[in-house]
This record gives structure tokens, C-alpha cells and sequence, in this order.
């Protein structure tokens, strides 16, 4: 499943767009008091470190910051350099109402090509500048704009990923009516898809040309150019005779010069599914691609994602280093003798080196620690974004004497943050992990008011990052219990699947045997009980409160519950039909799955429902018809909808807005 990142950031206070070099500290607002707590204002202070590429020489990465700009009430991102060797930052470009992100240099170090909006409400096109600062200038100006690219290794060109198709506003400009005849026809984030296509093009940087590189009635994604420049890797999925009704992606190679894509490998099931957001990666000499595969579609995303290496001119791919553990975004040593990709454990993500003739691993990161990318560089450098418990992701070097490169976040150190403990308990024959936050003065032997949070995916965790909505709930008084329940991710795949076809079952059981444990140790206060989640986490809250009388207060975010009336109303229908077969034929099982909705009298905590308007993901139908049956039964209930928001809210007043509705709502049944 995608790894969601919500970035939340600091303010940048010019009203115009300037195009400049800085070397000043990240933009926030007036330094925090030294000794508090977190507080709701400390949200926009933080910044989201992404994307670090090293510098062709090794002696500095640049990388994108994205952050917070209160005056225009929307997040942006723009470009950073550091030095290897000194550690010191300076910003490449400076656009308050405008984002760049995806950085990429060409071979000789000169230039920087990345993506951008413009003044931020234009379409997203290719820019390039100085690699030390200057001016950008836009490269592309395709209809609609690009979601991706990948440069060619002389810098001269790149392919990228732009929309094509679809219907055109006539003379009045009224847009025509949206015509669907796909099965798979709603994607977070696009909307309804009709004849639109996800194509590839090879873009011209010094004149801004563009020609066509894919055709047909299939989605493109993920390019990557060799590094001799013929041959450029994607991601399609053409197998069947309805490709939206499978999820066999597969690896293509095409020429850069055109011609016909030959797939690579012949397994019948997910090769780099988009979803796992990682780019089949070439070899130093264009002769192997490294990719992830997941499984035969019945196991949707109840899988871990294995590395495959495929010779490219026999198109034959095999795995390496198979464990039951999930690996991101594989790429090659400098050498080409070496994978590095992270790895997934049990609350960490670590990065590894792997051996691809022998499978054999080592870890080059440890500990408590989520690692989210990674940078490779000459000479066996490496740089490695990660974080913990009480830090957000920062850039640092990896190695025997590793040592920070970035500082963005270093104002934390003036705050009393929470303490964070790992936990673990027994249901039955399974044991259960998590993570317990604790209040800023916690006593041992006192009882506190709790907040039990649920992670979405299903197959996702809890892990060693900074989670701002837990050091605020902690610093009002809350301890927080963050459960990764059966179903989670990072202990392999028989633990992921023991929900499959069975949501609200054993999940749910994990959930209440978890407050068992904190009530036993003295920690939780019995009468003050609360839970709340996203995504598969508020579906999971419907669930836990239609199941357990002792929470008096929930918050159910972007939740569904009623799943036979859901059907069709947003983008899992394959997922769906695959793990619980069509409604019609199945109807007990999806019954059952729906008991929130459909025995909602079983319900007596008072629910804070929240949704986005404008999210495929989980539409807000399952929030509203949650709402309805509980206003309907008289039970304090509340519904919030985030006007033009798709799943991740990115607005910064409303990430702000939902943290405080929730606490109050928490303080409001809980104190």
C-alpha cells in the first residue's frame, strides 16, 4: 500500500514570488519558547525533508523542503542544497505561493531539472536552473501538465508521464458530461476516469518539444532512463481482456528512440505495482532493472513487497533475498555490484545492502528508526532520510561515524516532548505490538484518560516516527496507545492476512485486549476511554465502538461502514471483488463486514465523523451514513466535511482544524 507521508511545516512569509540562493535557516515562525510543551501552533513549524539526490561529484545533495505558508493557507515545497562535508544549508529557490519538488541533475552537475507549478495554481510542468541557484525557467508545457519523469543520463532530455484524452470544454466553456464505460472508473486524486490515459513522452529541454513515446488504451507509469540512454523502463498493465479488472502490472522496456515495449519476466501477478511508489531501478551498465513484485491478485495488498532482478536482454527475472519482510525503493550501488533498498520490521524500517548473486544481507541502519528514503552517491556514499519517536525526518550520512546533514527540525529540542515505550501484549495464542506515549510529567501509579489510535491500510503500522497528533494529545494529559493489531504490516504476511475476507473480528479483539492490558497496569483510566483513526483506521474505530461499550468518545476519520451500500462508491472495486467476491453472490459475508452500520443500536459512544469532500479513497458517504444512524438513534454525534480535499488533507488550516476538533471532542466526553 502507498507509504502516506502528511507533511506539516513552517511559514514563509513573502507575499511575491523571488526566485533566489539563501544560506538562512528554514523558514518558521518566531522561535517556541525553550521548555514547552508541543502545542497546536508548533504543526506549521515543522518541515518535511523529501527526494535527496546527490550531486554528480558526491560533495552535496539537494533535496526539496516543503512547509506551511499561513497567508496563503496551502503547503509549499521548494529547493535545498547541503554540503557533504560541512553540513550547511542553503534554499535554491524561494517561491511562497509555488512548489518544486523531484529534483534530478544531469551528468555534468550544471543543471537542475525538476517538477513545479508555477505560481502554484498552474498545471505541474518540467523546470530546470543552475544547480547552484539562479533563475529556473519552465521546460514543458504539456496540456494538463506531468505527474512524473526521469531524465535522460546527458541531461538533454526526459521522459515523463502526462494525461491525455478526455473530453474538452466547447466554445461557452461548459465542460461536457463525463462518460464512463471503464470498470475500474474512480482514482483518488483524478476523479472519474474516462478516456483519459496516463502516456509517456520525451520532452526536449532546450526547446520545451515534446513527442509521443506510448499509445493505446493502457496507463503508463514510473519511467526510468538507462544509463546509456537507449532504452527507458515503465510500468503498465496490459494483460487480460480488461486490464482494470486485474492487478497484473508488469515492466516494460521501450527504446528511447521508440518502438515496441517487450515486458520483462512473465509472472502473473503485481510487478511494480505504482502503489509501492517504487521506480524499477537500472543497473551502472544498462544490462539488469531491480524491481519490487508483490503477489497473485487475490492477496491485493496483504503481501510483502520482494525484490526481483531481471536480465534485461533475456527479459528473464528472478527474486533475491525473499524474506517475509517488505522491501522500498531498490536501487544499485554506484558499482553496480550491490542493491540497497529499505527494509520493513517490526516498528522500523532500516536501510540494507543486499548481495544480488547471494541474497545475503546487511543492515546499514539500526535501531528505532524510520527510514524513508535514501540517496545513493560516488565512492560508496549513501545518505539515508530518516527519524524516530521524537524526531522528524532529517538527512544524515551512513556509515561507521554517521552524522546529521540536515537540521530543519532542530527547534524540537526546545520542546518537553512525550516519551515513547514500546509494548506488547498477548490475545489469545497471538502477541500484539505497539507504542505507548505518555504524558510530559507521567506518574507511574496514576490513571489517565486514554486515547487508543488505529493506523489505516489495513496493512500498514505504527512505527518509530514523529506523530505530531500524539505528542499534542499527550500534552494535554492524554496517554496515547498506538496498536498495530493482526493485519498490520512488518511481521510478514500471515499476520497481514489474518483479516483477510474478516475485518472487525480479530483486529478488534487485538484492540480491546490492548486497553485490558493498560487498564491491568494501572495506566488507564477505565471510565475514560477513547479511540479514533483514518482511512482503514476510522473504519477499524466503526468496528471497535459497535463492539466494545467502554469507549465513551470516538473519532471515526474517512471510515466506511455500511459496505454493500458503499459498493461502487469509491476506487476498490477490484480489491474489493477480490478479497470478498460481488455483493450479490456473497451477500452474507458482506453483511456481516457491515455490522457497524447495520446494528448501529450496538453503539453507544459519542462519534466525531470526519471526511474529505473530494476523496475516491473513502468517499464521505461512509462518514455521512454513519452520522445519519447515530443522529437517528439521538446519540451525541457530530459530522465534519474538508471542502476540495482528497484522502491526505493537505490544507494546512484544516490539518490544524481536524487536531483540534479532535481534542476538544476527546476533552469534551473524556474529562
Amino acid at each position: 500500500m502507498p507509504r502516506w507521508v502528511f507533511v506539516v511545516i513552517g511559514l514563509i512569509g513573502v507575499a511575491l514570488i523571488a526566485w533566489g540562493i539563501t544560506t538562512s535557516k528554514p523558514p518558521q515562525q518566531a522561535a517556541p519558547a525553550p521548555g514547552g510543551v508541543f502545542a497546536l501552533a508548533d504543526l506549521h513549524r515543522l518541515a518535511d525533508v523529501a527526494e535527496p539526490v546527490f550531486a554528480p561529484d558526491g560533495e552535496s545533495l539537494v533535496y526539496s523542503l516543503t512547509t506551511d505558508n499561513l497567508e496563503t493557507d496551502a503547503q509549499v515545497s521548494d529547493l535545498w542544497r547541503v554540503d557533504w562535508a560541512s553540513g550547511e544549508a542553503r534554499q535554491l529557490t524561494r517561491t511562497p505561493k509555488a512548489s518544486e519538488w523531484a529534483p534530478a541533475f544531469s551528468a555534468d552537475g550544471r543543471w537542475l531539472v525538476f517538477l513545479g507549478d508555477g505560481d502554484g495554481d498552474d498545471d505541474t510542468q518540467l523546470w530546470r536552473m543552475p544547480a547552484r541557484g539562479g533563475r529556473p525557467k519552465q521546460v514543458s508545457r504539456l496540456p494538463g501538465g506531468i505527474s512524473d519523469f526521469s531524465l535522460s543520463p546527458d541531461g538533454q532530455k526526459a521522459v515523463v508521464v502526462a494525461e491525455t484524452g478526455g473530453p474538452q470544454a466547447n466554445a461557452a466553456g461548459t465542460t461536457p458530461p463525463i462518460v464512463i464505460d471503464r470498470f475500474w472508473f474512480k482514482e483518488d486524486g483524478r476523479g472519474h476516469l474516462d478516456t483519459r490515459r496516463q502516456q509517456l513522452f520525451i520532452v526536449d529541454l532546450r526547446t520545451g518539444k515534446a513527442k509521443a513515446l506510448t499509445s493505446g488504451d493502457f496507463d503508463h507509469w514510473l519511467p526510468s532512463w538507462s544509463a546509456d540512454g537507449r532504452s527507458i523502463a515503465f510500468v503498465s498493465k496490459r494483460g487480460g481482456p480488461d486490464p482494470d479488472r486485474n492487478l497484473n502490472f508488469d515492466v516494460f522496456v521501450v527504446p528511447a528512440s521508440g518502438g515496441a515495449p517487450r515486458r520483462m519476466g512473465d509472472f502473473a501477478g503485481a510487478d511494480g505495482d505504482p502503489t509501492w511508489e517504487s521506480r524499477p531501478a537500472w543497473s551502472p551498465d544498462s544490462r539488469r532493472l531491480v524491481w519490487l513484485r508483490s503477489d497473485e491478485d487475490r492477496w491485493i495488498y496483504y503481501t510483502t513487497g520482494q525484490m526481483v532482478v531481471a536480465d534485461v536482454a533475456t527479459g528473464h527475472a528472478k527474486p533475491v533475498a525473499w524474506i517475509d519482510r517488505t522491501f522500498y525503493s531498490p536501487r544499485w550501488s554506484a558499482d553496480g555490484k550491490q542493491l540497497l533498498a529499505l527494509v520493513e520490521q517490526d516498528r522500523d524500517t532500516w536501510l540494507a545492502r543486499i548481495d544480488p548473486a547471494s541474497g545475503q544481507m546487511a543492515y546499514l541502519t539500526h535501531g528505532a528508526h524510520f527510514a524513508y528514503d535514501f540517496a545513493v552517491g560516488p565512492r560508496g556514499r549513501l545518505a539515508v532520510l530518516d527519524g524516530g519517536s521524537d524526531a522528524p525526518y532529517e538527512l544524515r550520512t551512513v556509515g561507521a561515524a554517521s552524522r546529521p546533514l540536515t537540521r530543519h527540525n532542530a527547534w524540537l529540542g526546545q520542546r518537553k516532548l512525550a516519551a515513547t515505550r514500546d509494548v506488547s501484549f498477548a490475545n489469545g495464542g497471538a502477541e500484539i505490538h505497539g507504542i505507548l506515549t505518555l504524558p510530559p510529567g507521567y506518574v507511574a501509579g496514576r490513571r489517565y484518560p486514554v486515547i487508543v489510535r488505529l493506523h489505516g491500510g489495513p496493512v500498514y503500522q505504527y512505527s518509530h516516527e514523529f506523530m505530531a497528533d500524539w505528542q499534542l494529545y499527550a500534552a494535554a494529559g492524554y496517554v496515547v496507545l498506538g496498536i498495530n493489531p493482526r493485519g498490520s504490516s512488518g511481521r510478514g504476511a500471515a499476520f497481514s492476512r489474518a483479516i483477510y475476507a474478516d475485518w472487525g473480528n480479530v483486529d478488534v479483539a487485538d484492540v480491546k485486549a490492548g486497553v485490558d492490558w493498560l487498564i491491568a497496569a494501572g495506566i488507564a483510566d477505565p471510565e475514560r476511554l477513547g479511540v479514533g483513526g483514518w482511512s482503514y483506521g476510522g473504519i477499524l474505530t466503526n468496528y471497535v465502538v459497535a463492539s466494545d461499550p467502554r469507549f465513551k468518545a470516538a473519532v471515526s476519520g474517512a471510515g466506511m461502514a455500511n459496505f454493500l451500500g458503499g459498493y461502487g462508491a469509491d476506487m476498490y472495486v477490484r480489491e474489493y471483488e477480490a478479497e470478498l467476491g460481488q455483493p450479490w453472490r456473497n451477500t452474507a459475508l458482506w453483511t456481516r463486514l457491515s455490522y457497524p452500520f447495520l446494528q448501529a443500536d450496538r453503539i453507544s459512544a459519542a462519534v466525531l465523523f470526519q471526511c474529505a469532500a473530494n476523496d475516491v479513497n473513502v468517499p464521505c458517504i461512509g462518514a455521512e451514513q454513519m452520522y445519519q444512524a447515530l443522529k437517528s438513534r439521538g446519540l451525541d454525534t457530530r459530522l465534519v466535511v474538508y471542502p476540495d480535499e482528497t484522502h491526505g488533507l493537505s490544507v494546512p488550516s484544516y490539518r490544524a482544524d481536524r487536531l483540534k476538533r479532535n481534542l476538544d471532542w476527546y476533552d469534551r466526553h473524556l474529562k
